[in-house]
């Protein structure tokens, strides 16, 4: 079994590798291109077209994010269960294609948005029916999500043998390039799609990038010969639970001293080891119970509800251990998320001129973001780690911990620098007597907002490039969707906390004697600025959470061929000493 193994491994080198990255990269572009063109300004679209009070909106579309960045789970379980990870694009980009056509569709039809209004009369906001449309459209937006998003990086991957040394190398350059394709997609949206949307139509807005989600869905399909496509492992989860029950079945047996008589099958584990079998490490002992061998045992055909081998044993361990790191990545997502929401209508009220004739929109305004972390990630990959290799002796230059590290740093700088942004906008506003016009426009330049886009982008090309290094790494191999899943869910745990602070401080800084932080219709009677630092301070204490966690990691040690592979470890131990 182990020879049919890896002849069904080498086949599948044959095919990959670099010739399937320009299908791969344009089918991400396309896609992303589509995605960004529907949320980019989606804010405005809800407020000016269907009326949405801001915080609704505001929440409706961190809700949203939430949903469709939480959905990869599925999609995960389907791909590396039965699917594959080829289908799973396929099918959810097709899914993803229907809920932009319907809302395309709601954008051209009169009858399923409400009437528009000028400034001074009193704009009806959209109905039961009209927002059903909509919330339709999202979630089957963000159903076809579930299935992109887990799959494209994984899959990707998957075109690079971990086995070969010089693809190895490869596989890291290929997450740098990744993010520089979507980033220059989503710069292509932010521009290009939002002036659409702005100056001629969202009909033809939504309609440009529902026409590249078809391209991309085209292209991807077309490049299905050159893919090395393997086959799903089976349900991880399921191996996750039965190492929990075998463990909670066995939990009042006394743990062996030898670690060696813990149960070991090598032919049981061909199919998701192929890359390394995960050695035994010390921590979380009460699961090793479920690899004790009992006389009630066939470690010939074992009962895996009740026996499980170290490999399996390690996988769940794996997975904890990532637990917190994991969950140090929300806080920044919930800072980033404001981008698209109170930062757009902070630009929204101020001067938008780059000459006389020419405004720039102000969703348009994440170019900013998007140049800076573009080029970050160029200067990154290019300049930074050939440097820092001299020193670290790390092919990747520093190690991912440390790269999520100094991000984390940066995006507090940002939320910081953004408060005191908004000081200034509202003192040029009661200047100049404009406190109570919200609609009028505030006399000084949007080109403040910058250095909180600059830095949001230098943030998030440290930061999430390194979170998705991580995830891809240090998950079991048989879990590589799972891996991007997990990158997902935490973006989706910052989008909904962000519709948590969101509704309470709303809720619990409004009143007849208090000054709402958040209000519906004023940015300038309100404080947002005292919520970026509320965000500000919750990002500090994150990072020394983080700072804590990241020291006391344990990186998973894999051995190869009877002798262990000690790159990973070595990695690990200059990787928590560089944080």
């Amino acid at each position: 079994m182990e020879v049919m193994n890896k002849k069904k491994v080498n086949s599948s080198r044959r095919m990959g590798g670099m010739i399937t990255m320009p299908f791969i990269f344009a089918n991400e572009i396309c896609e992303k291109l589509a995605v960004v063109g529907f949320g980019a300004n989606m804010v405005i679209y809800l407020t000016n077209e269907l009326h949405l009070p801001l915080t609704k909106a505001a929440n409706t579309l961190t809700n949203f994010g939430g949903t469709a960045s939480l959905t990869p789970l599925i999609g995960a379980f389907i791909a590396d269960t039965f699917a594959g990870r080829f289908w799973t694009i396929t099918v959810a980009s097709i899914i993803y294609q229907i809920g932009m056509i319907i809302l395309t569709l709601s954008a051209i039809l009169p009858q399923l948005r409400p009437p528009s209004c000028k400034d001074d009369e009193y704009c009806k906001e959209a109905n039961s029916s009209q927002l059903a449309i909509l919330y339709v459209s999202l979630l089957l937006t963000a159903l076809g999500s579930g299935g992109i998003r887990p799959c494209v990086v994984a899959f990707g991957a998957d075109q690079f043998d971990e086995n070969d040394p010089n693809q190895k190398t490869q596989i890291w350059k290929f997450f740098n390039w990744y993010y520089f394709s979507m980033g220059f997609s989503m710069l292509v949206a932010v521009t290009v799609i939002v002036y659409i949307q702005d100056n001629i139509g969202w009909g033809v807005g939504f309609g440009v990038p529902t026409i590249a989600m078809l391209i991309s869905i085209v292209v991807f399909i077309f490049g299905y010969p050159l893919y090395r496509n393997l086959d799903p492992a089976g349900s991880p989860f399921t191996r996750l639970v039965q190492v929990c029950v075998a463990a909670y079945k066995k939990r009042k047996l006394d743990m062996v001293n030898d670690t060696n008589l813990l149960y070991q099958n090598q032919e049981l584990d061909a199919d998701i080891s192929t890359a390394g079998k995960l050695v035994h490490t010390k921590q979380m002992k009460f699961l090793d119970r479920a690899a004790i061998v009992t006389e009630e045992d066939n470690p010939k055909y074992p009962n895996l509800w009740r026996l499980n081998t170290v490999h399996r044993v390690e996988e769940l361990k794996s997975i904890i251990r990532m637990g917190p790191i994991w969950a140090s990545g929300i806080i920044l997502i919930t800072a980033y998320a404001q981008q698209s929401t109170f930062s757009i209508q902070q630009a929204k009220t101020m001067d938008r001129h780059l000459i006389n004739s020419l405004e720039i929109p102000a969703a348009s305004m994440t170019v900013f973001t998007l140049i800076t972390m573009l080029c970050t990630i160029a200067l990154y990959d290019r300049v930074f780690v050939p440097i820092a290799r001299k020193f670290t002796g790390l092919d990747r230059g520093i190690s991912f911990l440390s790269r999520m590290g100094i991000g984390f740093f940066i995006s507090v700088l940002a939320t910081l620098v953004a408060g005191f942004i908004e000081v200034k906008r509202k003192n040029v506003a009661s200047t100049y007597g404009l406190v109570d016009k919200p609609k009028s426009i505030v006399p000084i330049s949007v080109f403040w907002l910058v250095p909180q886009y600059c830095l949001h982008g230098i943030a998030e090309a440290f930061m999430s490039i390194g979170h998705l290094e991580f995830f891809y790494d240090q998950t079991p191999e048989s879990m590589k969707s799972t891996a991007t899943a997990l990158f997902w869910t935490s973006i989706s745990a910052g989008n909904y906390l962000s519709t948590f602070l969101v509704s309470l401080v709303h809720k619990f800084t409004s009143g007849p004697t208090r000054t709402n932080w958040l209000p519906d219709n004023n940015l300038n009677k309100g404080r947002l600025e005292y919520f970026y630092w509320l965000i500000t301070i919750l990002q500090v204490v994150n990072l020394i959470y983080y700072l804590f966690c990241a020291r006391l990691y344990t990186f998973k040690p894999i051995q190869m061929d009877k002798t262990e592979n000690l790159e990973t470890k070595k990695d690990g131990i200059e990787l928590v000493n560089n944080v």
